[in-house]
């Protein structure tokens, strides 16, 4: 690892701080996050020109550089390099356009947004899948200064500093750790939701191993994410699965930003085209997909709590939610809207884990209807309470729904699990231990109860209980209050009526040896003295 190389939390923190007082703090992934996906693509190419023209692994990337200009200034090796880089990773980058190249012309003080700027469309030109990446990232917003030399400085601080970062050899997901340092340190310092919901890694990992749970040895398994973020859900079950170049990933995303980024953590981890399939757009306006593959083996989700969407008649025929018509989610809260969207698109043999507020485990009415079906269905397997203040977005706690379409006619039971008090504190968040997160999963595989912590309950027992999936309904984890001796109170007592009483005289002696001068003083003396010995 080179030198200059720094932790990516370090850098995101001064790189925040060179935005501090010039943007809203919810806006400073939106230049970070661009700017060191900019730098992977620009070292990868560099690293990638490397290994074409030499076996000499010592090389840091100004020596790079210099080789990369000296071949590409020969017309016959330019158009061979060109053409094996663009078969090798879809994109290249002319020497001149290279992150290397462009440090190298700040410290010349000739650099302009400009080269910027077309290092940003050069890489968006060479292929589809990076068109539009960088389309968020304004280099001529009136945010970055008041004046364009105070603009242009602002991203050449940005790029001196995320220059700092080696992330070839970064060894995790520089991206989603990059998004949810940002979404965890800046999002509550305007005062403001993120706006995004990020799944922090311990619940993503609970929902994937509990959704890819016999699925592991699939070949081309496919898993859907309709609330994707930024993808995180959507690449764990490349961690999990054991053909995780097979994995077919299946997204949408409504912010385009997120979006974008969604898009880069998959390139940086190395998805080939064809095996994602993202989209920016509103999951419960219109479904999608519908053409192409549209039932999954995994469908994974975490998405806005009780949001509020359109609830319009005509979704009464949508073949999405039409099984639960006339009951469609209430307008004030679309969290059975994204559900039923998930359920629909799950496989008969696949499994679905969505996170949910508690609510939607009691509340009546419209909620109340289509919860009974999905019990008398035998769609839910599965109720887990988590601990609060997980997310970054909201401290309340919150379920994880599992859901199933295998033929359950026979059994409709649910295993309720109660981890609500099982977690970490650390700092501002609650995190959940490998211990913890694998006793969730190790349960909920198991399905048996566990006393105190998890309760297999029959559908009789669901239906007697009006079909309320309230988990302290089905899990008592209330302490039985120790018995009180009261022979050994009496006692007790007795013996502190005794020590009182030795006080008591203790002092009187202390103050009958007590002189003043001042009459009122020695007689409140004398007063004190006749009160304590009157009780003694």
């Amino acid at each position: 690892m080179e030198n200059n190389t720094r932790t990516l939390t370090n850098v995101l923190w001064e790189g925040a701080n060179i935005l501090r007082s010039k943007m809203d703090a919810n806006e400073y992934k939106d230049y970070l996050l661009p700017v060191v996906f900019y730098k992977y693509l620009s070292d990868k190419n560099l690293e990638a020109v490397n290994s074409l023209l030499s076996y000499d692994t010592g090389l840091n990337l100004q020596e790079k550089q210099k080789m990369y200009e000296d071949a590409w200034s020969q017309p016959e090796t330019q158009k061979e390099l060109k053409q094996e880089l663009l078969d090798e990773q879809r994109y290249y980058l002319t020497p001149e356009h290279t992150y290397t190249y462009l440090i190298d012309k700040i410290g010349k003080q000739s650099f302009k947004r400009e080269d910027l700027a077309e290092s940003f469309k050069e890489i968006e030109s060479c292929d589809k899948m990076y068109e539009g990446l960088f389309s968020d990232m304004d280099l001529y917003s009136a945010k970055l200064g008041t004046t364009e030399q105070k603009q242009s400085q602002t991203i050449i601080d940005l790029l001196l500093k995320i220059n700092e970062l080696n992330l070839l050899e970064y060894p995790g997901d520089a991206i989603g750790d990059a998004y949810e340092y940002m979404i965890g340190q800046f999002a509550s310092e305007t005062g403001k939701k993120a706006g995004e919901f990020y799944t922090p890694k311990q619940v993503s990992e609970i929902l994937t191993r509990i959704a890819i749970h016999g699925q592991e040895d699939k070949k081309g398994l496919s898993v859907y994410d309709p609330a994707m973020g930024s993808a995180s859900l959507l690449l764990d079950a490349r961690k999990f699965s054991k053909y995780p170049d097979l994995v077919k990933h299946y997204g949408q995303e409504i912010m385009p930003t997120t979006f974008n980024l969604a898009r880069m953590n998959m390139i940086l981890h190395g998805v080939s085209p064809e095996n994602q399939k993202l989209r920016n757009g509103d999951t419960l306006d219109a479904d999608w997909p519908t053409t192409e593959e549209n039932m999954f083996d995994m469908v994974v989700m975490n998405p806005p709590y009780s949001q509020s969407w359109s609830a319009a008649e005509g979704f009464k025929t949508d073949p999405r939610f039409s099984e639960f018509s006339p009951s469609l989610p209430p307008k004030s809260k679309a969290d059975y809207a994204f559900l039923i969207h998930g359920y629909y698109h799950l496989k008969n043999t696949g499994t679905m884990a969505i996170v949910l507020p508690h609510g939607v485990l009691f509340r009546g009415a419209k909620e109340g209807d289509i919860r009974k079906r999905l019990c008398q269905k035998g769609a839910i397997s599965a109720v887990i309470g988590l601990p609060e203040n997980l997310f970054y977005n909201t401290s309340i706690p919150t379920a994880v729904i599992v859901l199933t379409k295998q033929h359950r006619d026979l059994d409709r039971g649910i295993l309720f699990i109660d981890a609500s008090r099982e977690f970490v504190k650390e700092k501002r968040k609650n995190v959940l231990s490998e211990e913890q997160m694998n006793r969730i999963v190790d349960t909920y595989i198991e399905r048996k109860d566990v006393e105190k912590y998890a309760h297999l309950a029959s559908f009789e027992e669901i239906e007697k209980n009006d079909f309320n999936l309230n988990i302290p309904r089905y899990i008592d984890t209330s302490e039985e209050e120790e018995k009180v001796d009261i022979r050994q109170l009496v006692n007790e007592l007795a013996n502190i009526d005794k020590e009182i009483a030795t006080l008591q005289k203790d002092v009187v002696s202390a103050l009958s040896d007590l002189t003043a001068d001042d009459k009122e003083l020695s007689e409140g003396i004398s007063d004190i003295i006749k009160l304590l010995s009157k009780e003694n």
